[in-house]
């Protein structure tokens, strides 16, 4: 795919596939110290950063699309559309890892309201929205990775994995904000 990273030596891909667990690992200890009250950062005063949420949702949501379209390049064989969706993909959901993690570490958990059914399915997609989101994310850089260093058939396995959790994750993050955005 990339020129740049196509003839990775063997110790340099390996070095990367480890720099992808030790990433994974940080965001999972930052993810479980942004839920506990004694790690809430103070903003300080007029700061305000409740649009945020919005953000996430919006964010998501263009993953989402940027993932169909990217599926749709690499059907057609257009590799280098496919790679630059990719990208900006791989790019928006950073971006939505900083943002999430800045909201969460100055904000309270906002709690959901409903009740009967929509409270079972907003919590049946949220856990289940939860555990694709870290179990997809090593995957997700992962296949980047296979992807960028041009290994075709280890990054088409990874992401037939991928894909879906990664795409499950893109569109049921915005419909849980959706549903939680009365009790904000």
């Amino acid at each position: 795919m990339s020129d740049p990273i196509k003839h990775l030596s063997v110790t340099t891909e390996k070095k990367l596939r480890i720099g992808v667990w030790v990433i994974t690992a940080l965001v999972l200890v930052l993810v479980g110290m942004m839920r506990r009250p004694e790690f809430r950062i103070d903003l300080p005063d007029g700061v305000e950063l409740d649009f945020l949420p919005a953000v996430h949702a919006v964010l998501n949501s263009l993953v989402a699309v940027f993932l169909i379209i990217a599926l749709l390049a690499v059907k057609r064989r257009d590799f280098v559309n496919h790679q630059r969706f990719m990208t900006a993909a791989v790019t928006l959901s950073v971006v939505f890892l900083l943002c999430y993690v800045v909201y969460h570490f100055t904000h309270e958990e906002t709690r959901f309201g409903g009740v009967g059914r929509v409270r079972a399915l907003y919590f049946f997609l949220l856990v289940t929205h939860i555990a694709a989101a870290a179990s997809s994310f090593p995957l997700i850089l992962l296949t980047y990775l296979a992807g960028w260093a041009d290994q075709r058939t280890r990054h088409r396995r990874l992401s037939k994995i991928t894909f879906p959790m990664w795409l499950y994750v893109a569109i049921t993050g915005p419909v849980c904000y959706l549903m939680l955005r009365p009790y904000y």
